[in-house]
């Protein structure tokens, strides 16, 4: 089947085949990551905080936590979306 085929023609399919490749795991590792729960000391080294900070940020509702037990998270989503652009 190769034998057939010229070298342009290869190139096209394999640029296609790593295309659409690249473009299913863009999509599904963007869901996937944004969707992760973050520790209090994950979440702070993504927000480069501390935890004093991060604790009175969920009092006052600026970010949301989650919480099974006595252990807290956050949805980096969130987390990400809670940001305010400056001007």
């Amino acid at each position: 089947m190769l034998h057939n085929l010229s070298i342009s023609d290869l190139e096209q399919i394999i640029t296609r085949i790593v295309k659409n490749e690249l473009k299913e795991f863009r999509e599904n590792s963007s869901t996937y990551n944004n969707e992760e729960l973050l520790t209090r000391s994950e979440a702070c080294s993504l927000l480069k905080i501390n935890m004093t900070t991060l604790w009175n940020w969920s009092r006052k509702g600026k970010i949301v936590s989650y919480g099974i037990g006595n252990r807290v998270y956050y949805k980096k989503s969130e987390l990400l979306e809670s940001l305010v652009r400056l001007n």
